[in-house]
């Protein structure tokens, strides 16, 4: 925890440093979460179909789904998504002829049947 999944366009795969972005992401957010810098993972997935509006108007799209344990309250979760928004944008470069419509979505992972465990040593 906390479980960051990214979904892009991928006429994006070259103007989207997923790994930097990542790298960037998770100390912020270890902060402004209160959350265990190690225990941050993310995983990007690129999408080869993906239609923004009428599919015809040059878009394409980002979208960030951080999971948290539940409980924070909602000036927390907005905080977190304010965050990562900013972190996400730094990490777009301009693509000519396209206009990325960036989102970020802020999603509860229940503490009670979350688990985790390590397997296998360094």
């Amino acid at each position: 925890m906390p479980q960051i999944t990214v979904e892009y366009s991928a006429s994006l795969s070259d103007a989207f440093d997923r790994r930097a972005f990542a790298l960037a992401l998770h100390p912020v957010l270890a902060e402004v979460a209160g959350s265990e810098l190690g225990s941050f993972k993310t995983r990007s997935y690129r999408l080869d179909e993906a239609v923004v509006g009428d599919g015809a108007s040059g878009e394409s799209m980002v979208h960030v789904r951080v999971g948290l344990f539940s409980g924070r309250d909602a000036a927390t979760k907005a905080a977190v998504a304010d965050a990562t928004l900013s972190v996400l944008t730094a990490h777009l470069a301009t693509v000519s002829g396209q206009r990325v419509q960036a989102t970020v979505e802020i999603a509860e992972l229940d503490k009670d049947s979350y688990r985790k465990q390590y397997v296998g040593g360094l």
